[in-house]
């Protein structure tokens, strides 16, 4: 510590007699780097283009007036303080060709008056456009901040699980969505829940920040994933309107090579197996969206499928399944998994949205979120277990290879 304080203080002393060697100079600079950035390259350029047209032509009062599309250029990408600048050099530009091309001192009066009235729109448009800049950026923190809350990262390594999510939201400039996802490691094994709300905007994230609090309680405190459903529909009963609803898959790894999948109307996952065959997981028992159940009666049941290792699932929302490109064709995402499928999720997640983006023109219609988690093979390390926000080196136990068979409707 002392020998970084050292460090520090004798920079500091550098810098504070390198400023005052250079005086106002370097305030000079400070202030022309400033003006540098705010202001853009181009409106210079087209100054200098009309500068020249008038000296090859020598027209005079013809062309000075266009000078103004300078200052009126630079509203657009500058700081008010380069229009200004913009402003003054080509009013300058326009006296100094004016006498030189013997303008009339009425019409050369006319023209200045008219490049300073521009000028100072233009410098009031770009006051304007940073201030609406500066909001927006607010904005844009505070959406950022509030799906960091939401969603929170998930670690690469969580349990025995190499895991690696995708998330894009339709709103872009907001950054979030009414797509949903978490995954926590608990004390009946890792759980995890995908889903997509009805509609968009405010109401859907609200909608979306309760069922991810409800989940991540309840998936602690619940032995039984079909609880932690129940869980879940209840809160929303209470809370949701008569159209809304959620879509959700809920899954669980309570013991090695188990996995359990409830899915309540949302698209089913893939399962990849570690000879790269995608299946897709269907229930056997469809159920509604949570929610929905008053509507129906019907209750959610349990799915069991074993997981091997170096088998992996993808969970996914229907932004993802129903992107369409410019033939309004359905994106095929099975076939795109199949094709960037990898022993790191994160560089399948990688390929297949790079894949996504081209298919739809760069542009997403619906949010679209991807949650992939792969269970290494023995031959591989271990990943480190991540329990309650913390990581142990202990490995995970090896999957059995006995595959058990699907549950009936609510049987464990």
């Amino acid at each position: 510590m002392s020998r970084a304080r050292e460090h520090v203080s004798q920079k500091w002393h550098g810098r504070t007699f390198t400023n005052r060697a250079a005086g106002f100079g370097a305030a000079g600079r400070r202030a022309a780097a400033r003006l540098a950035l705010g202001t853009s390259v181009l409106p210079f350029l087209i100054v200098a283009a009309i500068v020249l047209i008038d000296l090859a032509g020598g027209a005079g009062v013809i062309w000075l007036p266009l000078l103004a599309a300078g200052p009126a250029l630079a509203a657009t990408t500058s700081r008010p303080c380069g229009v200004l600048g913009v402003g003054f050099l080509a009013a300058a530009l326009s006296a100094v060709l004016g006498l030189r091309d013997g303008v009339p001192g009425g019409e050369l009066t006319a023209v200045l008056s008219a490049l300073a009235a521009v000028t100072l729109a233009s410098a009031l448009a770009s006051a304007l456009r940073w201030r609406r800049e500066r909001v927006l950026a607010a904005v844009r923190s505070v959406a950022e901040a509030a799906q960091h809350a939401l969603l929170a990262p998930i670690p690469a390594n969580v349990g025995p699980f190499q895991v690696a999510v995708r998330y894009s939201a339709a709103a872009a400039e907001a950054r979030i969505g009414g797509d949903l996802y978490a995954l926590v490691p608990t004390p009946y094994g890792v759980r995890m829940i995908i889903g997509d709300v009805r509609g968009k905007g405010l109401p859907a994230v609200g909608t979306a920040a309760l069922v991810l609090g409800v989940f991540r309680e309840a998936a602690y405190d619940e032995p039984d994933l079909l609880a932690v459903v129940a869980r879940i529909e209840r809160s929303l009963a209470r809370n949701l309107g008569h159209d809304d609803f959620v879509t959700a898959v809920v899954a669980g790894y309570p013991e090695p090579g188990r996995l359990e999948v409830v899915n309540c109307g949302h698209a089913p996952p893939l399962h990849v197996r570690a000879s790269g065959e995608v299946a897709s997981v269907d229930p056997v028992h469809p159920a509604p969206p949570l929610g929905l159940r008053a509507l129906t009666g019907e209750t959610p049941s349990l799915q069991v499928l074993p997981l091997a290792d170096g088998d992996q699932l993808l969970l996914y929302t229907d932004g993802v399944t129903e992107a369409r490109d410019h033939g309004r064709e359905f994106y095929a995402l099975a076939e795109g998994l199949a094709r960037h499928v990898s022993d790191e999720p994160a560089t399948t997640l990688a390929g297949l949205d790079a894949e996504l983006q081209a298919h739809v023109g760069g542009t997403l219609h619906d949010d679209a979120a991807l949650l992939l988690l792969r269970k290494p093979t023995a031959a591989e390390p271990a990943p480190a277990v991540v329990v309650s926000g913390g990581t142990t080196g202990v490995p995970a136990p090896p999957a059995p290879a006995v595959a058990e068979a699907v549950c009936p409707r609510g049987a464990r």
